[in-house]
C-alpha cells in the first residue's frame, strides 16, 4: 500500500489506518482463490456496486479508498455522493482493474459501506419521526470501537446529529457520578465550579426530585432518562421555564419517538441508531470490461 491520495473522510490518518487494518485482517494471508483459480497474469474486469434496497448511501469514499489501497491502478468511477438517498438498484461505485486485485478488495470495501449506509439509513428513518417538531435526535457514544468518526458522519449524513464525540468534548454527569459524588446537586455544583468555560453542564435525572435538585444547582441540560412521555411532558415543562434544555433517552424506539418529540423534548439521543443499525443489502458484480 503505497502513498495514494483518498478523498473526504478516508483522508484522516485514523480513518485510513482503519481501512489498512481491515485489509489486514483479509489480505494479512493472501487471498488463495484468487491465485488458484486466476494465477498471476492480470485478467481486466469492471465491476459495479449495487444498491439491493432503499437506503441512504454512505461510506463510498472509504469504499474507494480500499479499492485505491488494495491498488493503486484501480480506475474508480463514483455514482453517488455519501448521503444520497437511493432506490433498488442504484449504483455507487464502479471499479475497473485486474480480477486478482478488484476481488481482493471487494469484501473489505463492501462490509465499510453496507454497515456505514445501515447507520445513515436507521438515522434518516428517526430523523423523519421527529419531523414537524421542534426535537432534534441525536447519537450516543455507543459506537463500534474504532468506527466513531466514520459512523457520527453516518448519522449527520442520515438527518440526526452528534452528540458528545469523547469523554473530553462535554460535561455528561450520569448515574455513577452521581453515586460517587453523593447526590445530583453535589455533582452539578462541582462541575459548575470547576467546568472549563465554554462546555455547559448537562446531568441525568431519572424522576422530578432529581430534575428538581439538577435545575436548583444550575444545570444548564438536563437528561430524563428513562421516563414516559407524560412523565417528560411535566419534566420539560418545569425546565423550560428555567430555561434549560430537555434531552431524553432511554428505550426510545421509532414507534414512541414522535409522542417523546410532542411531550416537549428538545434533544432525543437513541444509541440504536449506532449500535443496533443493520448492515444493508448493498453487492459488487463482476463482468467483462
Amino acid at each position: 500500500m503505497g502513498e495514494v491520495a483518498l478523498r473526504g473522510l478516508a483522508a484522516i490518518p485514523a480513518v485510513r489506518r482503519l481501512i489498512e487494518l481491515a485489509l489486514d485482517e483479509d489480505l494479512g494471508r493472501g487471498d488463495v482463490t484468487s491465485a488458484v483459480t486466476l494465477g498471476a497474469a492480470p485478467r481486466p474486469v469492471v465491476a459495479d456496486m449495487n444498491v439491493r434496497e432503499p437506503i441512504v448511501a454512505f461510506g463510498i469514499d472509504v469504499a474507494a479508498a480500499v479499492f485505491a489501497l488494495v491498488d493503486g491502478d484501480i480506475e474508480i468511477e463514483r455514482h453517488a455522493p455519501d448521503g444520497t438517498r437511493v432506490d433498488r438498484g442504484a449504483l455507487l461505485l464502479t471499479v475497473r482493474g485486474p480480477a486478482q486485485t478488484v476481488l481482493a478488495a471487494e469484501r473489505t470495501a463492501l462490509n465499510f459501506v453496507q454497515r456505514l449506509s445501515g447507520v445513515a439509513t436507521a438515522s434518516r428513518r428517526y430523523a423523519d419521526a421527529v419531523a414537524g417538531t421542534k426535537a432534534r435526535v441525536v447519537d450516543t457514544r455507543k459506537t463500534t470501537p474504532g468506527f466513531r468518526v466514520l459512523e457520527k458522519a453516518a448519522v449527520l449524513a442520515g438527518g440526526c446529529a452528534n452528540h458528545r464525540f469523547d469523554l473530553g468534548s462535554g460535561i455528561l454527569i450520569k448515574d455513577n457520578h452521581i453515586a460517587a459524588c453523593g447526590s445530583v446537586r453535589a455533582a452539578v455544583e462541582s462541575a459548575r465550579a470547576k467546568a472549563p468555560h465554554p462546555l455547559r453542564v448537562e446531568v441525568e435525572v431519572t424522576n422530578l426530585g432529581e430534575l428538581d435538585e439538577a435545575l436548583a444547582a444550575g444545570a444548564e441540560i438536563v437528561l430524563l432518562d428513562n421516563m414516559t412521555p407524560a412523565q417528560v411532558e411535566v419534566a420539560a415543562a418545569r425546565a423550560h421555564s428555567r430555561n434549560t434544555v430537555v434531552e431524553v433517552s432511554g428505550g426510545i424506539t421509532l414507534a414512541t419517538i414522535g409522542d417523546y418529540a410532542r411531550a416537549g423534548a428538545d434533544l432525543i439521543s437513541v444509541g440504536a441508531i449506532t449500535h443496533s443499525a443493520g448492515a444493508v443489502d448493498i453487492g459488487l458484480d463482476v463482468r467483462a470490461p
